[in-house]
């Protein structure tokens, strides 16, 4: 069986002929927001039957599940606890064989270091209520089986399903109930306002990708067979059009050093498709500048988030860009902040409130990467600006966004704030924050 499949199945068939096995179940835990399930390209390939909650309203072929449903795969049983709480079909399967220890896939109900966010549903039903059935799914449910249980969650580090994850593959229910706080004692209020309080919004695709799962999503050969290899003309004259956008994906240092104007930049050496996800419309056209060999990653990543809207991307990379001898744009990366600066240039903060809360620089302006597009107001232009974020990923996105909009004399701080809380810089506040007024964040 497989649980939570990735868009991109692949790594499932090659796995199965390696080793002469027949897929039986394509197992959903929920419907996911944070990514696109590959469900309905590997059973139709596979001739799995695949396995959801009766409460997800599945508008393709499947097994509906609740609470007791039970099925074999092997030698192993497969039990499904009815778990609601990130959302109302969450469930989660626990498989038993022999005298070896439980196995608990948990999907988003709970990770290492963390449960599932109950706020990222639309309004329909309330966060506070579902953060009530999660309480009462993991005490009735998951913290009554033994503590040598083995956990395979849905996701680790990074995702925005949760706040804390521990980078791990995989833990015990009595590791999590030693260590994750919202598995400490506590009643049901508490355990609310801890899991919904002091959130980050949830990125703008998260809707359409619930609602893509429910139905299937498209094959995804299908979709890269769409994908166009573009000669410069055609690519520069496609993707200036109203409703495109050129998307340069490339390292950090390279897109500052040169890029085509007016060009997006997300790098693939991060969060990609989460940022795609957040800051791109979802029906615009994307047009990649991607390192020769990447161009097909690009366009996987984008799809594993719905987004199938990449049309073609440029033949020979950004280097086929710069032997035109067209005009290019760059900009300048720094190493620190100074007091100096401060007085010079706006200093915008673009990371999120939570990381703010513990480190900042005074007299710098506070407004979130997913943000920034529609606060381009509050951003004064009589002086050049100055961007950071953590480690100086997103500050490069950030610095791409004010260039589009016109702001010429912009530059981000190149390691992010990171290293100079290491380093212990005078000019870092690590004073907790307990107020934030509009943009202006105050002590």
């Amino acid at each position: 069986m497989v649980v939570d499949p990735q868009r991109d199945i692949d790594i499932y068939l090659e796995f199965l002929e390696e080793n002469s096995l027949e897929l039986q179940y394509v197992l959903e835990t929920h419907l996911h927001a944070d990514f696109i399930s590959g469900h309905l390209e590997l059973a139709e390939k596979t001739g799995a039957q695949i396995v959801i909650s009766e409460k997800a309203r599945a508008e393709f072929p499947h097994i509906a599940v609740d609470e007791g449903s039970k099925f074999a795969v092997g030698g192993a049983e497969i039990s499904v606890l009815a778990t609601p709480g990130h959302t109302p079909e969450s469930v989660c399967y626990l498989a038993k064989e022999g005298s070896a220890p439980m196995v608990l896939f948990t999907g988003d109900t709970l990770f290492a270091g963390d449960v599932g966010r109950p706020d990222l549903m639309d309004k329909t039903i309330p966060a506070e209520q579902l953060a009530e059935l999660l309480y009462f799914s993991l005490r009735d449910k998951i913290m009554k089986l033994p503590d040598d249980t083995i956990v395979y969650p849905a996701h680790g580090a990074g995702s925005s399903c949760g706040r804390d994850l521990q980078d791990v593959e995989s833990t015990t229910i009595g590791e999590q109930k030693a260590t994750n706080y919202a598995l400490q004692p506590m009643d049901v209020q508490k355990f609310t306002k801890l899991v919904i309080e002091g959130q980050p919004p949830a990125p703008a695709y998260f809707l359409l990708s619930a609602a893509i799962n429910r139905k299937g999503a498209p094959k995804l050969d299908n979709v890269l067979e769409n994908y166009q290899r573009l000669g410069l003309d055609e690519f520069l004259t496609q993707g200036s059009r109203e409703g495109s956008i050129i998307l340069d994906v490339r390292d950090e240092d390279d897109f500052s050093k040169s890029h085509i104007p007016n060009s997006f930049h997300i790098g693939l050496d991060g969060r990609y498709a989460e940022w795609v996800g957040g800051l791109i419309p979802p029906d615009e056209k994307i047009y990649i500048v991607a390192p020769p060999g990447q161009e097909n990653e690009a366009a996987v990543r984008c799809a594993r988030v719905g987004f199938d809207n990449v049309i073609g991307f440029l033949n020979g990379g950004y280097q086929t860009y710069l032997e035109s001898g067209k005009e290019t744009s760059s900009f300048e990366r720094v190493d620190t902040i100074t007091p100096d600066d401060l007085r010079t240039y706006t200093v915008i903060d673009i990371r999120r409130f939570s990381e703010r809360s513990l480190n900042r620089i005074d007299g710098t302006i506070h407004i979130p990467l997913h943000e920034l597009a529609e606060s381009l107001d509050e951003i004064p232009r009589d002086k050049g600006v100055l961007i950071h974020c953590a480690g100086g990923y997103r500050s490069v996105i950030g610095t791409s966004i004010l260039l589009r909009n016109g702001f010429t004399d912009v530059r981000d701080l190149k390691g992010g704030l990171d290293p100079l809380i290491e380093a212990r810089h005078p000019i870092v506040n690590s004073q907790p924050l307990t107020q934030s007024t509009g943009s202006e964040v105050t002590v």
